[in-house]
């Protein structure tokens, strides 16, 4: 009932200089990810209101050589009816879902639970997406964004839990969501110039 967001959010997302361009000229748009480890499951990835995340991550997709030159774009973003992590709601609706694909999981010829590690969140993408997966089948409203608080990195400081990289990470799934993009600018309001690699 209450999962309707009933704001805009901005969302940064990183990437190669080249697509941004493109997608900022209106010339492309940007790609659901689709891998088996994406921990919100299948959607266009952005950072809330981050966008000095976004461009950590394509500096260090760079370092792996997936990305030749950093660049971030940002979004309007309305998540409409949002699976939001931050919500009892939405947590015992997650819960649910992996109870049935455990019990799933464990009769004759069931699949098996995919496993996480602290990169590659398989578990969490299958729960995820099969979430989706049986909203559908019940003819239950889509969910047009997942939204998630993260915790990454090293603790800020000795006894807390705050991590160096925590981040609100969001998984657009309904490209209609994204209202528009925009060019990412500085204090000054001149357009950031991202180093290129």
């Amino acid at each position: 009932m209450y999962c309707i967001s009933p704001s805009f959010v901005l969302g940064f997302h990183g990437c190669e200089r080249e697509i941004g361009e493109r997608v900022l000229a209106g010339e492309a748009t940007l790609l659901d990810s689709t891998n088996d480890y994406d921990w919100l499951g299948r959607g266009a990835y952005f950072w809330e209101n981050n966008p000095q995340r976004a461009l950590s991550f394509a500096t260090n997709a760079q370092k792996r050589s997936t990305i030749k030159n950093p660049f971030v774009i940002g979004a309007v973003i309305d998540l409409g009816r949002c699976l939001d992590f931050t919500t009892e709601s939405a947590l015992r609706e997650i819960r649910q879902t992996y109870l049935w694909l455990e019990a799933a999981s464990k009769e004759k010829g069931g699949q098996p639970l995919k496993k996480n590690n602290p990169y590659l969140r398989r578990l969490d993408c299958q729960v995820i997406d099969a979430l989706h997966t049986f909203r559908e089948f019940t003819e239950a409203p889509a969910y047009d964004s997942v939204r998630s608080p993260f915790w990454e990195g090293e603790r800020l400081y000795p006894g807390t839990d705050f991590t160096h990289e925590t981040h609100v990470q969001l998984a657009i799934r309904n490209v209609k969501s994204i209202k528009g993009y925009f060019r990412v600018l500085d204090l000054t309001g001149k357009p950031v110039e991202f180093v290129r690699g």
